[in-house]
């Protein structure tokens, strides 16, 4: 570990060691899997972890979070939500994501509350600066802290810090919530969210590791690392993902020649 990654690493020990207890808002992802175990770490049974259950969160995504902090020995709360019926969110415009965040983050914060909880905290990192992220304004409207943020950590180095501390999530792909695969303005419904997160663990099923599935009403937009886009070339492969993608309910299939990035839908913003 290098002199300035030891510091980040002790700066954001620090950092939580200040306050009296914490409710970390947590995904089972990279990011609040580390910042999780780092305030466990820091404040031992002071903090707790809150997961969101809902049609935008594929289930098994919800039971790795439970076989997670009970890896960790966390409290493990989990609040039933359904985003659909926030107002507006289900229409999608671009600001889909503060909607959705601001109405969440109110949930948890008032969980937290009642549990005694000084501060909820969650797990986004410098580089989610860099890209259009609404949800952002979102949080700090509602004071919700992001520790990663502010000890200036960047994606790579919390994966690197996760295989120090043998978290099994330090080369976990990234993930972001369903509604993030469907274009602005489209309208989101849970039997599209169903669709998605089928599609998905076809490509797992078939060893895609880091992909989406980007739903454009009927066409499944499938995006995989650059080097991985070869793999689709082979007949049966194709042939067997279109299949089980027509099942599924997508008339078309495409691959996307771009490859994986994360937010490509914000590219036309």
């Amino acid at each position: 570990m290098t002199k300035q990654l030891k510091d980040k690493y002790e700066d954001l020990k620090k950092y939580l060691q200040g306050f009296d207890s914490l409710a970390v808002a947590y995904s089972g992802g990279v990011d609040s899997t580390f910042l999780l175990a780092v305030a466990k770490e820091a404040l031992g049974e002071k903090v707790i972890a809150v997961t969101l259950l809902s049609a935008f969160v594929p289930e098994h995504e919800i039971t790795e979070a439970k076989l997670l902090t009970s890896t960790l020995g966390t409290h493990h709360e989990f609040i039933r939500v359904d985003e659909l019926s926030i107002p507006g969110v289900a229409a999608n415009p671009p600001n889909r994501c503060y909607l959705c965040k601001k109405a969440l983050f109110t949930q948890i914060k008032a969980l937290a509350e009642k549990m005694g909880i000084q501060q909820v905290v969650d797990g986004s990192n410098l580089d989610d600066e860099g890209d259009y992220r609404p949800g952002l304004q979102a949080l700090a409207e509602l004071e919700i802290k992001s520790p990663l943020r502010i000890a200036q950590l960047t994606k790579t180095e919390i994966r690197a810090l996760s295989q120090m501390l043998n978290l099994p999530t330090w080369d976990k792909p990234s993930f972001a919530c369903l509604a993030s695969r469907i274009p602005y303005g489209e309208p989101i419904t849970k039997e599209k969210l169903a669709m998605i997160e089928k599609a998905e663990l076809v490509l797992m099923a078939a060893g895609f590791k880091q992909m989406r599935v980007r739903c454009h009403d009927k066409l499944a937009r499938i995006e995989v690392p650059e080097e991985a886009i070869s793999l689709l070339l082979d007949h049966d492969l194709r042939m067997k993902i279109a299949e089980a993608f027509a099942k599924i309910g997508f008339s078309y299939t495409a691959v996307d020649i771009k490859g994986y990035r994360t937010g490509s839908l914000n590219e036309v913003l």
